[in-house]
């Protein structure tokens, strides 16, 4: 993998790039002391894996994330806690706290690797019946194998190759196709509103013309799913 570092500070570069060279399969392209030049990096060389910091001089590493259509994989290393929840909003494979230990630096390039691996489809074969009580299916996630029961699931999200299972309690993220997700879950519990979303019926508080909402969280009607959407939401009386 083609990684780039960036941080302004020249010892927590220092260290990424000591960590990198000890890893086999890992390649550094360059590491930068800011995200304008990183950016510019990333325009004109193939890059895999950026290892991101934050807080920096004229754009943070947040800001940087949001201006990339196309993003490589991202762990974030920084000193700063608070920023946990908007990262993996951006769909960062991992946050890493400084000080890194290079033990805490392999665990995240091994979240890496397995997000590579593709599930096989037959491991979801036959494991997702018409009716969701009491019913769980496996997702792959890093190394392990998590159970998920479909009561619980709330949203599952399109991640181009992968996709966000968000769940009551938590979220996964496994390389799977929201496409055959959709093929597999009963159509009597999930409905698919948007390309990138498919959502539990029963967990939708209310909906209008435009979205859904599921508690707090608001999730947009594609408007070539609109009136799948609304006709399946309505004939489940999910708001009169």
């Amino acid at each position: 993998m083609k990684c780039l570092i960036v941080d302004d500070e020249p010892l927590a570069r220092e260290l990424i790039e000591s960590y990198v060279k000890r890893v086999e399969g890992l390649t550094l392209v360059k590491s930068c002391t800011n995200a304008v030049e990183a950016f510019s990096v990333i325009q004109q060389k193939p890059i895999d894996l950026i290892f991101l910091d934050i807080q920096m001089p004229q754009i943070s590493g947040i800001d940087l994330l949001k201006s990339l259509k196309h993003r490589p994989r991202v762990i974030l290393t920084t000193a700063f806690r608070e920023y946990a929840f908007e990262a993996f909003d951006l769909d960062v494979v991992d946050y890493l706290l400084k000080p890194i230990s290079f033990e805490r630096f392999l665990r995240s390039i091994s979240k890496i690797y397995q997000l590579n691996q593709p599930l096989e489809p037959n491991e979801y074969e036959n494991a997702i019946p018409q009716s969701h009580e009491d019913t769980y299916i496996f997702f792959k996630e890093d190394r392990e194998m998590v159970k998920v029961f479909l009561q619980d699931i709330l949203y599952i999200e399109s991640l181009r190759d992968y996709v966000r299972v968000k769940t009551v309690q938590k979220q996964i993220i496994t390389y799977q196709k929201i496409s055959y997700l959709e093929q597999k879950l009963p159509e009597s519990s999930f409905i698919r509103v948007h390309r990138s979303f498919i959502v539990a019926i029963d967990k939708v508080t209310s909906f209008t013309a435009s979205s859904v909402r599921l508690g707090t969280f608001e999730i947009p009607i594609g408007r070539n799913f609109k009136n799948q959407a609304l006709k399946a939401l309505n004939r489940n009386n999910v708001l009169q």
